[in-house]
């Protein structure tokens, strides 16, 4: 691990793996929790964790880069079980990428135990990880200039689901109903980094 600091309280801990920021990020959870880490927001994204408002930076930065990243922790939160028609305009491309046919996508899609690695992009945007790296595709050449809300799309390695239109290049492969982001609720956010995610088939494309 690297740790790098920000400002006066904070630090930005690098890792070589997004596996390795979402075993760290819940690590850090679980120690603020049993109060032996003091910090107000703990915050992962692809290969970083950020850690801001620490009471002292220097000693955990020295604590940290002298120590190993932590075996991921078991999963134990239930399912966020999210509606999903396969119907997107992507989903033909997609199809040709991975060699299958587009019931074939579906399928493998479905059948995915997907995680919310982090955050970001958009008010309840959550990258979702999950997919083997065989299946890993890349943006669409032209992005669209609006994609509308509930788009379910794939980039990289990564499935994610536009909480509110918005341009964006990603292959989208479905649509949900289902409400990302409402600030009329708590969290506002339906899903959050170590969120576990289903997606479940309705109707037909």
């Amino acid at each position: 691990m690297r740790a790098l600091p920000v400002g006066d309280d904070a630090l930005l801990v690098e890792v070589s793996s997004g596996e390795q920021a979402q075993a760290l990020h819940a690590e850090l959870l679980r120690r603020r929790a049993e109060g032996t880490l003091s910090v107000r927001e703990i915050v992962p994204a692809a290969r970083t964790v950020l850690l801001d408002g620490l009471d002292d930076p220097a000693r955990l930065a020295s604590e940290l880069t002298a120590s190993e990243v932590p075996p991921a922790l078991p999963l134990t939160q239930e399912f966020i079980e999210l509606p999903i028609r396969y119907d997107g305009p992507d989903l033909a491309d997609v199809a040709a990428l991975w060699g299958v046919s587009e019931e074939a996508v579906a399928r493998i899609h479905a059948a995915t135990e997907f995680r919310v690695a982090f955050c970001g992009f958009a008010p309840g945007f959550g990258y979702l990880t999950g997919l083997p790296a065989r299946y890993d595709v890349p943006r669409r050449a032209t992005p669209r200039t609006s994609v509308p809300a509930g788009a379910v799309g794939l980039a990289g390695p990564y499935t994610g689901v536009y909480p509110r239109s918005s341009p964006g290049g990603w292959q989208l492969i479905g649509t949900t109903g289902a409400v990302l982001w409402d600030h009329t609720r708590v969290p506002a956010a339906l899903l959050s980094p170590g969120t576990r995610v289903r997606f479940v088939p309705v109707g037909r494309p």
